[in-house]
């Protein structure tokens, strides 16, 4: 899916862009991310980020729409009723507004100050008023 605005873009996952995610990572830690995290998202950048994931050039109101983006692809997959992620309680309250709801909050589950929130949201939901 691509989409535009003003200069900004949102396009599919290349694996040119691996160094650049790491250094945004790398640059919210530790105050978004526990470093013991980077590890897992490495895994998920070469296993997984192509099929899910989309590189977004940054501007303010674009996580909102790369979360729609990625609510209507999961609504296209047959069998998919609900998406399920987690987060800290830095972007909790971003993930809430957009009809997320939070099943279980992990006291410095990515360790310590950073609290970790499993959220759910229905797709139908997310097709419905996403």
């Amino acid at each position: 899916m691509t989409e535009t605005m003003s200069e900004d873009v949102i396009r599919a996952y290349r694996a040119a862009d691996r160094d650049a995610c790491l250094a945004l990572f790398d640059g919210n830690t530790p105050g978004f991310f526990a470093p013991s995290e980077r590890a897992d998202f490495v895994r998920f950048l070469e296993r997984h980020a192509a099929e899910w994931a989309f590189q977004v050039i940054h501007r303010q109101g674009l996580g909102r729409l790369l979360t729609q983006a990625r609510l209507h692809t999961a609504a296209e997959m047959p069998g998919v009723a609900q998406v399920h992620l987690d987060t800290s309680q830095h972007s909790e309250g971003f993930y809430a507004r957009l009809g997320f709801q939070t099943e279980r909050v992990t006291v410095d589950g990515y360790g310590p100050g950073l609290d970790r929130y499993d959220m759910v949201r229905t797709v139908q939901s997310a097709m419905i008023s996403g």
